[in-house]
């Protein structure tokens, strides 16, 4: 289920969420809980969402003209700038683990899609074996828990943000609660 979770939030923010990604948000089960309620809010809002409203959506909030609303790039969230020390670390450690950016990927492997879909590869996801739950912590603590948390949150409150702030709220939650599980795993 975690791999799912990252799964979601790396291809949602991959890329504007086409047709069949809004189908398949629009078809998400919710429950009571704090996240299972965000996951209700984004099912409803993709099931009447507009791709290319979306597409727009997505345009303005991380592309832009000149600069998006939000950089989603580790770099720029722990250090200001892009392409800096941060992104050279995440690099020798995903080499460690085998993983490289897929062909096409422009975007550096510190944008958040990236390294959701990182986790995801980590826990067990494309067919490969996980990797042991103390490695997934380190990568994670390194990498997403320093400021994953805060781009989710600057996400739900970003001022183009329509689809996309549940986006923000599931990735929030989904953080924190990586967090504790991670805290309480130790």
């Amino acid at each position: 289920m975690r791999a799912d979770f990252y799964g979601l939030l790396g291809r949602l923010l991959a890329g504007a969420a086409d047709a069949e990604t809004l189908a398949a948000c629009a078809a998400l089960k919710g429950d009571a809980s704090e996240l299972g309620v965000a996951l209700g809010v984004l099912a409803k809002a993709a099931a009447s969402a507009d791709p290319a409203a979306v597409e727009r959506e997505y345009f303005d909030l991380f592309i832009g003209v000149g600069r998006g609303e939000l950089l989603p790039f580790g770099s720029f969230y722990l250090t200001g700038f892009l392409n800096e020390k941060p992104l050279a670390r995440l690099r020798q450690d995903l080499a460690r683990h085998g993983i490289a950016r897929r062909a096409g990927v422009f975007e550096s492997e510190d944008h958040i899609a990236a390294l959701c879909q990182a986790m995801a590869t980590l826990i067990g996801g494309e067919s490969r074996a996980p990797v042991a739950l103390a490695e997934q912590q380190t990568f994670f603590d390194r990498h997403l828990a320093p400021w994953a948390g805060r781009f989710f949150a600057d996400l739900e409150t970003a001022e183009k943000a329509a689809f996309y702030r549940p986006v923000g709220t599931i990735g929030r939650l989904f953080v924190e609660i990586e967090s504790q599980a991670f805290r309480m795993a130790a």
